[in-house]
């Protein structure tokens, strides 16, 4: 560290001011009575959650090294035009491969449509982004955003790092022994497994690629109902992704920086970073390319560029004859994970899967795994992903699970949570770190019905020519015996019970402007399952008419009005004389 820590000095009195000037102005604007040290961070206290606010006792790096170069004290705004002239190195900090601002900026558009309430910046991103690999080392990806070459940090196998064995049988990091960060976004296979996205579309959940790491990161740090405006919980996502008080301050450093103003660069050309976290300056690992064998210059080897190596001597005549090489011993192979013996997934009795707005789906998803001869494979990890157009989640709000196969290849996803959008929506199983085919379910919301309604009141509905009915119409609606909740009715004054043609004369109800109405459409039954209608109002036709009221679902009451007028008391009925018995002489 004695060495780390040189090197940080010798990087100037700029960086640390700028280090000051950025944390000291992220603090002003969103942390109002933190303290600063001599530095210019937040001090430890200042810096960590107590106890029992940080998400979990894991990070989503699992506290991997990252990268420790601050911002330079120069400016970024306002941002450079594009041209040939030279560029400041205030200005080369601040540029961002255009792929990687694309999938920043993608990733925040789409957390602003599924999650508004985590107020997600991209500049928090790319300040991740910087941090954890120099933006995908300086852009170096391919145009559908997968990097040329992995990305990976050290084993985490306890030697200066955390202690992590292998969750993903080096399907991700290529190590079977101990966990490593993959990607641009430094994901550890355990938490890649449940935090993945698919953000460019392909099917896939590639860490590598970063439209899916940048869409995952911004998932990542929006769990937890966390509100990034708020300084709290934006200092607890982060410390969540890599559980360090200098990476907080380094990372607010680089969110403030890219407020300030940022530019677009040709991919693999960004601005590499140097130092990291573990003392080491690793060096960006070059692109592949296919090597080109020049033609050997005569007189030289070909194995040899250059012809360094002289031509070797004749031997003599009676030398012995070469000896025949022994057989080499094959190396040991090792020895198939069960994720490699998976051929294919099957539907395990997945029945119909249809239910109604808001309610749990009362069917679950099953997948088997089984070899190419059908034999069930347990111990794989099984990918359920809701796909389409639906706010339908998995228990927890999650459209992702990943769940491990039991000792019959079988693995049950979590229960299903129907929204509000009704409609056809995809749910996909896929093996984790496998290419074999999957399985596909469909799944159908329907919206909220009812299929009993009654009054809640008994008094009768009587009014007077040109009055108004003294009490309100109170239904409830009811599905199954349970309160239907949220259940779209239609109200319609109907010309007779066997004519459900709306009526033209007899009572109404009032619109917004005052005018008779006699049906009304878009009501909903509370949280209770009431409905109560609008006032009514009767003309100057008196008799009995019907008020028909109808849900989603096929509940349907009618309720009868009557308008007659007011009752007059009757005159007093007078005594006639009793007859006599005989009459008069």
């Amino acid at each position: 560290m004695a060495a780390h820590f040189g090197r940080r000095l010798r990087k100037g009195a700029a960086t640390t001011a700028v280090a000051a000037a950025a944390v000291a102005a992220l603090s002003a604007s969103q942390a109002p009575g933190a303290t600063l040290d001599d530095q210019g961070r937040q001090s430890v206290s200042d810096a960590t959650p107590p106890p029992g606010e940080t998400a979990d006792g894991g990070s989503a790096t699992g506290n991997s090294p990252y990268y420790t170069d601050l911002p330079p004290l120069n400016s970024p705004n306002p941002s450079p035009n594009t041209g040939t002239g030279p560029v400041g190195t205030g200005e080369a900090e601040a540029g961002i491969p255009a792929t990687v601002l694309d999938a920043y900026k993608r990733a925040e558009a789409a957390l602003r449509e599924k999650k508004p309430g985590c107020n997600l910046p991209w500049q928090l991103l790319a300040a991740i982004g910087k941090v954890e690999s120099g933006q995908a080392r300086g852009g170096r990806v391919d145009a559908d955003g997968t990097t040329l070459s992995p990305i990976l940090g050290p084993q985490l196998d306890g030697n200066g790092f955390a202690l992590i064995r292998d969750t993903d049988d080096g399907a991700y990091d290529g190590n079977s022994a101990y966990d490593q960060a993959v990607g641009p976004m430094q994901f550890i296979p355990s938490t890649w497994d449940w935090a993945g996205r698919d953000g460019n579309a392909d099917g896939r959940e590639d860490p590598n690629n970063i439209y899916d790491a940048a869409l995952s990161a911004g998932h990542y740090l929006c769990r937890f109902d966390w509100d990034l405006s708020d300084r709290r919980d934006l200092r607890k996502a982060i410390l969540s992704y890599n559980n360090s008080t200098d990476y907080l301050n380094t990372v607010l450093s680089w969110l403030e920086y890219y407020r300030k103003g940022t530019h677009e660069v040709p991919d693999g050309t960004g601005a590499l970073p140097g130092d990291r976290s573990d003392g080491t300056t690793p060096r960006p690992t070059p692109t592949p390319t296919t090597p080109v064998t020049p033609s050997p210059r005569p007189g030289t080897t070909p194995d040899r560029p250059g012809g360094s190596s002289p031509s070797p001597s004749p031997k003599p005549p009676g030398s012995a004859p070469p000896t025949t090489p022994k057989p080499t011993t094959p190396a040991p192979t090792t020895p198939p994970t069960p994720t490699d013996t998976v051929d294919h997934l099957e539907d395990a009795g997945t029945a119909t899967l249809t239910a109604m707005a808001g309610d749990t789906f009362t069917q679950r998803i099953s997948a088997r795994a089984e070899t190419d001869a059908g034999k069930a494979v347990a111990r794989v990890r099984i990918r359920f992903s809701v796909y389409g157009a639906t706010d339908a989640t998995f228990a927890g709000g999650e459209s992702v699970a990943t769940v491990l196969t039991g000792s019959s290849g079988v693995a049950v996803a979590p229960a299903l949570q129907a929204g509000e959008k009704t409609g056809a929506f995809a749910v996909r199983a896929v093996v984790v770190g496998r290419d074999v085919p999957g399985v596909a379910y469909r799944a159908t919301v329907t919206r909220r019905a009812a299929d009993t309604l009654v009054r809640t009141g008994e008094t009768a509905l009587v009014c007077t020519p040109g009055g108004t009915f003294a009490e309100a119409v109170e239904l409830k609606a009811t599905y199954g015996g349970a309160v239907a909740d949220k259940v779209a009715a239609t109200a319609t004054l109907v010309r007779s019970a066997d004519d459900p043609a709306e009526n033209d004369k007899g009572p109404y109800f009032k619109n917004a402007d005052d005018e008779a109405v006699r049906t009304l459409d878009g009501l909903q039954t509370d949280a209770d399952g009431l409905l109560r209608l609008p006032q009514l109002y009767a003309d100057d036709i008196t008799g009995t008419f019907l008020l028909r009221v109808t849900t989603a679902g096929g509940a349907t009451l009618t309720v009868e009005l009557t308008v007659a007028p007011a009752e007059t008391e009757s005159p007093a009925e007078t005594e006639s004389p009793s007859p006599s018995a005989s009459p008069p002489a």
